[in-house]
This record gives C-alpha cells, structure tokens and sequence, in this order.
C-alpha cells in the first residue's frame, strides 16, 4: 500500500490490489500516509485458499476491470472515513439518562460494547486536575486516524473505561508510548490480531493500585487501565473492528501488567532500559498470544532453573508465527517476545546463576526447530510463498540455514527481542510467553502528579 501511495504523492497513478475484506483498511492506511481517495482494485475472496484455476478466473474477469476502472477515473479528493467532523473539546455531544447515553454511544462505535462510565464534564476534569498539561495540549497524533490525543480526550476515554483520575498520568505515557514511530501502532490492524497491553514499573504501581501479584491482569486497577487503552486506540487512533482493525478471531480485551518489583531477584525492566528505579514508567507492548502457562518443576535429574530455561526455549517455538520470527536484516520483520515469569520461578533462576541476559541468550541459543518444520511454516504460512533459500538469498536469513532437512535451526533473530517481566502468583511456579509480531516496545516515564 505505501508504494502506492508514495507513487500517488509523485503524480504517478497507482492502484492497490487488495483481497476482500481489506479494502477498507488499505484506504486508512493510505489516509495516514497523507493520502485521500487512494485506487483500490479489490479481488474476490480469500486468494491463499483458491485453486489456480479459480485465482486465474478472478483475476481476469474481475481483478483486472477494476484494475483498468481506478485507473481511469479521476482519483477523488476525499474519502469519507464514517468519522464525521471533529468535535471541539470540552462540546456536549448527548444528554439523557444513562441507557440512552451508552446507547448513543454503542450505536457511533465509541464504546467497546459494554457499558461505559457516561464521561461528563464534572468527571473529566477531575481527570484533568491530575496532568500538569493543558486540557488541549496535544501529546501525540495517533496513527490511523491520524487525530490530536490531548489531555481532554484522553481522559474522556479514561472515564469511560472506569479509571479513576489519579490514573491519568499513565494514560499520557500510555498515549506517548504507542505514537512513538518504534512501536509501529500504524500495522497493528493484521488479522493476527495484534493486541496492545501495558507493563507498568516503578512506585506508582503500588500508589494508584495497579496489581503485580496472582491473577494481575483482572484485578486492582489493571482491568479499567486496560480497556481504557482500548478505547484510546478505538476513538483516537481510528481502529475500528472490522474496518481498519482486521483480527480473524476478534480480540480480548486489552490488558495491564505491573512488574513485581519486590519479589523480583533483578533489577526491574525500566532500570534495564536506563530509568532510575525511583521513575514511574510505562511501556507499550503487544501480543498476539495467549494460553498455556506451563508449571516448573524441579527433579534430581533436571534442576527447576534448567526446566525453566528449557521451557521457554519450546514455548518460543510454538507461540509465534516463526515464518516472520526468525526474519533479520535492518529492514527485517518487527518482533518482541514476551516471558511473564512468577517470582518463584525468577527466584529458582537466578539461584542457579541465570541473570536476565544469560535466560536471553540461553533461549537464543535453544529455542530451535528441525529445518523441515521451518520450510513448511514459510512456504506456507507466507503470503509470499518464500522458501529459505530464498530468504538467504534476499538477506533475510543467514547462511546458517542451509542445512539439511532434519538439522536444526534457531528461530529468534536476536537474544535481545525477549522481554523479562517478574509478575504473578507468588507462590506459583509459572510462565508464560507473549509475542507480539509487528511490533517494538517503547518505555516512557510518567509524569509527576501536581
């Protein structure tokens, strides 16, 4: 798409093929990009599925005239997105009683389906009395919609969720985090269904109440934090289900996590990334996983730390889309692996001498497939239908990978793509891996309340 819409810039007429379904989005994504009205020849149907004969078929008595028709009609100046004319902060947009309002706001998609907190003026600015920013300071223009998040809207989304005001200055950092261009907010309406959640570090977790411990993402103040990021990135980003935002199966509900700071054996995540430990921070993360936290347990013959350094090795392998893991190269595929690991387990680790770094390069090292295994995931699981000979030639993969059928190949470009978060039950011996393809993670400190 973004060739295209370069091209069009230049005065050259392009056209986008897209598949069904994906119509919507290339004209949002073209809409970020600075372009309206962008050419888009839809094919019919799902393209990785059709017979040759069929793709053929469609491609000439359909995709081809829609091809032909863009490009000879005039391209339009604007494209009407269903968004409607911008709303001036702080305008009244409904009054009623409450069934009426969370109707208003279902039926104009602001709202994720359930009831909402009705975002009044009273309960805004209880928001904004705890940000040192001006109720219309713009903070950041999110991408796909490309709209101003300033402290007022921010807050009315704040409110919706069920934040509490106090919580308002990790809302900015949450805002400030996800625009950061390294986060790549712009891709995150795949079909995988790329769901953004939050790592929260440093004293404010306890402060605000945000949970660290067992059952952390649906308790304490994590589950309103949570949707609340939703909700900014459905009202303020523009991603609207099943038009730019494009998960297959849907999604869960976004979700918050706070490092377990005090039963952690390490320094916390933000201290690693260059923060004083006294910072409040938040970090904006995705994945497109989640399920199976496998148990750790320790016998005679394989100590708790060396099943733990091999579990994580299998989980890297079978969570991720490994096709698009083991990509390199400066231009190679965005990734971040997730490890959420409770604090017993953390703590078997680093009695065994592990830091942070060591579990990275162990995992680097031992998360491995059999070549075989890597050639069918590619070859079909690839739009592209790449094979790795192919991969290395183009510079995606290293010359390592032409081995044998049965021989054994890393599917991690890098130790540093892992992520470590001490979080969880306790007195439970957990783990659990997150990828979040698409995706960087970027850190940014909150501000001091006033």
């Amino acid at each position: 798409m973004r060739p295209a819409a370069e091209a069009e810039k230049l005065g050259i007429p392009s056209v986008v093929v897209t598949t069904t379904g994906f119509t919507a989005i290339a004209k949002a994504a073209g809409k970020a990009e600075g372009l309206t009205g962008l050419r888009v020849a839809e094919y019919p149907g799902a393209v990785g599925v059709h017979a040759e004969a069929l793709v053929r078929e469609n491609v000439e008595t359909v995709l081809f005239q829609r091809i032909v028709d863009e490009l000879t009609r005039p391209r339009p100046g604007e494209h009407d997105d269903g968004a409607g004319p911008a709303r001036p902060a702080g305008e009244i947009v409904y009054e009623g009683a409450y069934d009426e309002i969370d109707d208003y706001f279902r039926q104009r998609q602001w709202s994720d389906e359930l009831p909402i907190v009705p975002p009044t003026l009273e309960r805004v600015q209880a928001f904004l009395a705890h940000t040192g920013r001006a109720p219309d300071e713009q903070i950041a223009v999110l991408p796909q919609a490309n709209l101003a998040a300033v402290p007022w809207n921010i807050a009315a989304n704040g409110v919706m969720a069920g934040c509490r005001p106090e919580h308002m200055p990790v809302l900015i950092a949450a805002v400030e985090a996800i625009a950061d261009n390294t986060y790549n907010l712009n891709n995150i309406g795949s079909t995988w269904g790329v769901l953004p959640f939050l790592l929260v570090n440093g004293p404010a977790t306890a402060r605000l109440g945000i949970n660290s411990g067992a059952q952390l993402i649906s308790r304490g103040a994590n589950p309103a934090l949570g949707r609340a990021l939703g909700l900014i990135i459905r009202n303020i980003a523009g991603y609207q289900l099943g038009r730019n935002y494009m998960g297959t199966f849907g999604y869960p509900l976004n979700f918050v996590v706070a490092e377990n700071e005090a039963h952690s054996p390490w320094e916390p995540y933000h201290v690693e990334h260059g923060y004083q430990k006294d910072d409040s921070t938040v970090t904006a993360c995705a994945t497109v996983t989640w399920g199976w936290p496998p148990a750790i347990y320790g016998t005679e013959q394989k100590s708790a730390a060396q099943a733990a350094l091999e579990f994580l090795s299998i989980e890297v392998t079978k969570k991720p889309c490994l096709g698009r893991l083991v990509e390199r190269g400066p231009n190679g595929f965005r990734n971040m692996i997730t490890f959420l690991i409770a604090p017993p387990v953390a703590k078997a680790l680093a009695a065994a001498g592990y830091t942070k770094q060591a579990i990275r390069e162990y995992v680097y090292e031992h998360a491995r497939v059999p070549y075989r295994e890597l050639e069918f995931l590619i070859e079909y699981g690839h739009s592209e239908a790449f094979k790795i000979p192919d991969m290395v030639e183009r510079g995606l993969m290293p010359q390592e990978y032409l081995v044998k059928a049965e021989d054994l190949v890393r599917v991690l470009p890098s130790p540093d793509v892992i992520n470590i978060v001490v979080c969880g039950d306790p007195d439970r011996n957990r783990i659990m891996v997150l990828w979040g393809g698409y995706v960087s993670p970027v850190t940014k400190k909150m501000e001091a309340a006033p």
